[in-house]
């Protein structure tokens, strides 16, 4: 089924957003004689949520006109964070939802803290959460993640897990987890282990090096009571820096879908065009052969995406956050969205004299990005006036 974007209008326009509450799938019309489109569901672990296979990331989107036209399409997950946008994110998804029924749509945000935490790690936690909500004009979120966790030790930290179960326990969030690009299937046992993650986060593509791994992880999660939520699934966005060849953003989601054990993704769609991409694919979800063979020749391609093996922070004789910079070269060149790229730089603190004192550079990529020249494009962002991104 291919939506256009006369047919793409038409949705939007006649899929009542009233008729949408947990379970939306009768709810989204199809392009073609107005017959509803079913839009599967999977439960999130044990936390009783029955959600849609297709969710929104919301943090590259700043039209909240995209936000109506996916939650008149059955799309109902939300997904932010306290520092997208500097904080406009969480507004402009709280400015949308505000009078719409509370059990219609359901809201994920998170909070980043550097690790080691401070001193003040509970007070300045606590401060961001409040903001957050502030933002959202809610009195509580459905999904509270500690944002973009690294380590097994943060997974496991006395203190995060004191803060997580505080949070819930004052009725600011229903469920707690963490999101994370690195050291999957450790940090998924951690969390077994901890016992009170209720929603797990990650990053999950056929691009990943320790697929076998992960997905042994997951399963070990699921049977545990986790619910997981998958994340950067288009590798990238396109397959070049200079954004010519654009991924088969269907043939991801689909590639996705095909592991049971994920309820749900946030692809991080910012216009009609990209929305439109994601309900076709929902609309026919099951890999075809074509779609297959796509996959299978990316498979080895040099693409945008950073795998996260952490290679390179072992190889690099300043154990620069290689990984994280590579993050904010594919928000760059892959998302066309600088001012991201920004934020992620600049919540490493680098030094503005990287790869000077090197002769020649000592990482060698498992993925064969040319490092050195990654850095150097991408690092100058810092220095750019906010005012001068777009």
């Amino acid at each position: 089924m291919s939506l256009n974007r006369r047919n793409f209008l038409r949705i939007s326009a006649t899929a009542g957003a009233g008729a949408l509450f947990l379970n939306p799938a009768e709810s989204l019309a199809s392009a073609k004689a107005g017959e509803a489109l079913k839009i599967p569901t999977r439960k999130l672990g044990k936390t009783g949520l029955e959600l849609p296979i297709l969710s929104m990331g919301v943090m590259r989107a700043d039209n909240p006109s995209v936000l109506r036209a996916a939650y008149n399409s059955g799309i109902v997950h939300f997904d932010t964070a306290h520092g997208y946008q500097n904080g406009k994110n969480e507004e402009m998804v709280g400015n949308f939802l505000t009078g719409k029924p509370r059990d219609s749509f359901i809201v994920a945000t998170k909070c980043k803290a550097r690790y080691p935490f401070s001193e003040n790690f509970e007070k300045e936690y606590s401060e961001m959460m409040d903001t957050s909500l502030k933002r959202l004009q809610m009195d509580h979120v459905d999904i509270f993640y500690a944002h973009a966790l690294d380590k097994v030790e943060e997974v496991k930290d006395p203190r995060l897990l004191a803060v997580l179960a505080k949070f819930k326990e004052e009725g600011k969030t229903r469920f707690i987890g963490f999101s994370t690009h690195a050291n999957k299937p450790e940090q998924i046992d951690a969390a077994i282990d901890a016992g009170i993650y209720d929603v797990i986060l990650i990053s999950y593509n056929f691009k990943l090096k320790q697929l076998k791994e992960t997905e042994e992880a997951i399963a070990r999660g699921v049977k545990a009571g986790i619910g997981f939520v998958a994340m950067k699934t288009m590798t990238g966005g396109t397959e070049d820096a200079e954004g010519k060849k654009k991924i088969d953003a269907g043939a991801c989601l689909k590639w996705v879908w095909q592991n049971e054990n994920f309820t749900t993704i946030i692809p991080g769609f910012s216009n009609y065009d990209e929305l439109d991409e994601c309900l076709a694919a929902v609309a026919d979800p099951k890999l075809n052969d074509k779609e297959r063979k796509y996959i299978a020749a990316l498979c080895n391609e040099e693409l945008l995406y950073c795998v996260n093996c952490r290679k390179c922070v072992a190889d690099c004789v300043e154990h620069l956050p290689i990984p994280d910079m590579m993050r904010a070269y594919m928000y760059n060149y892959g998302y066309r969205h600088p001012s991201l790229s920004k934020d992620t730089l600049m919540e490493l603190s680098l030094s503005d004299k990287l790869c000077t004192s090197c002769n020649s550079c000592s990482v060698t990529c498992t993925e064969g990005f040319d490092v050195k020249q990654k850095i150097a494009s991408i690092t100058r962002l810092v220095n750019v006036p906010d005012e001068f991104l777009v």
